[in-house]
């Protein structure tokens, strides 16, 4: 496939059932979380933290990840019953971009996507280092690489289920010497498989640039590379075309989040309309094939299960916000299934030549 097309999806895509044309899948939501724990591994034992009910789900939302009831959903039952009613919002993949560290399960996802006929893609890759155990945090570039490669190729964590996706590769600020390595490694592994990339920039301004630095030093094809978060990283879009000008891609994953409050830091959040009017401006000068929108749910407080909007917001909700906003039909099909389609898409490996 030719990765900076902009027409109909060519190509397979890789999902925990097997591969796929690409052509032959509707909607897709790129980054979400269905089975996860996002709670420090440290902090994983007995939790006394008080359930989600009617009466305090506002308040849990608000301060997100602080319950840890909210940053964990491991039941692959409620994986396919949100799925469901992601499917009943017209969704027909869904992208689960929970990597080592973030209790990924494999094979939960294949139980999940059978129960519910929508469409899974399993990540390769790591979280940020806080997240990961002491035997992970000691590989070198070359075993980090062959791991990266096997869960594309073979499958992940001991499983026959096989990655469609390189990322969300886990980030800190300042950057871990483990975190460097695994960007490297998601560089080699990409060109070796052809599966794009995804990175979680670490929370500061500059994180996006190192990151795009170092994979292009690595030898990634930064067209195949998208960053994540734009939301929290450039609210009001400050950089983002100095960003675009890398050569990556730009992601909008926090749709469905709309308060004042950011959980993570002092930071005032775009609404969705807001976030469609950056996004509007930046398809006006041409660079619409290069954006990528989800909600990236990784609390339960945003599951239908539990009141949220759901997988299905951007699809349920997104198209009258976005033709609110300015943009054209072709535009949302863009935002909607192409963009997301042309990276889940797997290109020709191209092997790095060792030196």
């Amino acid at each position: 496939m030719n990765p900076a097309s902009d027409g109909e999806p060519t190509g397979r895509v890789r999902t925990v059932r097997g591969d796929m044309a690409a052509a032959a899948i509707g909607r897709v939501a790129f980054h979400e979380h269905l089975l996860f724990d996002l709670v420090l591994p440290a902090n994983r034992g007995s939790v006394t933290d008080p359930p989600i009910t009617p009466e305090n789900r506002w308040q849990i939302d608000y301060r997100s990840n602080e319950n840890r009831n909210n940053a964990r959903q491991t039941d692959p039952g409620v994986a396919a019953a949100e799925l469901i009613a992601f499917r009943a919002d017209g969704g027909d993949l869904l992208v689960d971009q929970s990597t080592g560290g973030l209790a990924r399960d494999p094979e939960g996802l294949r139980q999940a996507s059978d129960a519910s006929g929508v469409h899974v893609v399993a990540s390769a890759g790591t979280y940020c280092a806080d997240y990961l155990d002491e035997e992970t945090l000691s590989l070198d570039l070359a075993a980090l690489t062959a791991r990266f490669v096997r869960e594309v190729e073979a499958g992940l964590d001991g499983t026959t289920v096989r990655a469609g996706l390189i990322g969300e590769i886990g980030c800190s600020w300042p950057l871990r010497p483990f975190e460097r390595r695994a960007l490297q490694a998601a560089a080699r592994a990409s060109r070796i498989t052809g599966a794009a990339i995804s990175v979680h920039p670490g929370r500061h301004p500059d994180a996006p640039f190192e990151i795009a630095a170092i994979l292009a030093e690595a030898g990634a094809d930064l067209r195949r590379v998208v960053i994540c978060h734009m939301d929290r990283t450039f609210p009001g879009g400050e950089r983002v075309r100095e960003l675009l000008a890398t050569g990556v891609n730009v992601e909008w994953d926090f749709f469905g989040i709309e308060q004042s409050h950011y959980w993570f830091g002092d930071i005032e959040l775009p609404t969705d309309l807001q976030r469609l009017a950056l996004i509007r401006d930046l398809t006006a000068e041409g660079f619409g094939s290069r954006i990528l929108v989800s909600h990236d749910v990784c609390t339960c407080t945003r599951m239908t299960r539990w009141g949220g909007h759901g997988y299905g917001h951007l699809l349920r909700n997104g198209p009258a916000l976005m033709r609110r906003a300015g943009l054209a039909e072709t535009d949302i099909d863009q935002l909607l299934r192409r963009n997301p389609l042309r990276h889940l898409a797997f290109a020709d490996p191209a092997p790095l030549q060792e030196s």
